[in-house]
């Protein structure tokens, strides 16, 4: 029972970490008066990026194929088909949703009457989704006693994800901030678009008994997702213009520090 209760607290604190990240970074809305420094913008895109390239690497892919070691050459199989099909559900979300990316002018996906502020939203929930389901999925594995995932494995994903959320949390409430929001209103829109994840997370938990037997597909869904992010939004936003070396240096610095931590704490 006692076992029980630490792995509940355990699961608990894994889904509201990554939350209390982007609660975090909302925060920076009452910190500056003006826009954030583009150098500051670029060295937090670039180490989000790096955060979210490592967890998909070490903390979802490799679990995935060495979960299927039995399989031979074939082991491989279901991290390429999940990885594919995660790529291909963010693309599908970006095209039907009306979204607004910070510091473009022209929004993506069909035509809606949506301010721009409900698109600022919908544009960082649409990232936010993958990371949720990362999250929650790595904690259903190693409920699960899934091979190769342990429940500090699952925290050092989560911690991972929360650090990322911090930049991700600054980057969407100040540009609220900049369209003439007042900082509170800024602030809980930046916050609350990060309310996907511990939801995401809670739900794959709660099917965990039926996922089961198709995790490692679920594993690599959930890097495919970041990747996408990755590829698609963050480093196109960090390596426009000047200041691009400065996200490439918070890239490795990302990185490093989440390989860091899902082998220490794994």
């Amino acid at each position: 029972m006692h076992s029980l209760n630490i792995m509940n607290s355990t699961i608990i604190i894994g889904l509201l970490i990554p939350f209390l990240g982007t609660m975090l970074g909302s925060g920076f809305v009452f910190l500056m008066r003006k826009d954030m420094p583009v150098s500051l913008q670029k060295a937090l895109l670039g180490f989000a990026s790096g955060v979210m390239v490592a967890a998909s690497v070490w903390s979802l892919l490799i679990p995935a194929i060495e979960a299927e070691a039995d399989q031979g050459a074939w082991a491989v199989m279901p991290a390429a088909v999940g990885f594919l099909l995660g790529i291909g559900f963010l693309l599908l979300i970006d095209e039907v949703t009306p979204h607004l990316h910070p510091g473009d002018a022209t929004p993506e996906g069909p035509r809606s009457k949506f301010s721009r502020t409900a698109m600022l939203a919908l544009a960082v929930t649409i990232h936010n989704l993958p990371e949720g389901m990362a999250v929650g999925v790595v904690l259903a594995g190693a409920e699960e006693g899934f091979a190769g995932l342990s429940l500090s494995a699952a925290v050092a994903v989560s911690l991972g994800i929360a650090i990322q959320n911090i930049p991700e949390g600054a980057i969407i409430s100040m540009p609220m901030r900049a369209e003439g929001n007042s900082r509170m209103k800024s602030f809980l829109i930046g916050s609350l678009s990060g309310i996907v994840e511990p939801i995401g997370g809670l739900l794959v938990i709660l099917l965990a008994t039926w996922l089961t037997p198709v995790l490692p597909y679920l594993l690599a869904f959930a890097a495919g997702a970041m990747m996408y992010v990755v590829v698609e939004e963050l480093i196109p936003e960090a390596s426009q213009g000047a200041h691009s070396n400065i996200s490439t240096i918070g890239f490795a610095l990302g990185f490093v520090l989440m390989m860091v931590l899902d082998v220490v704490l794994g």
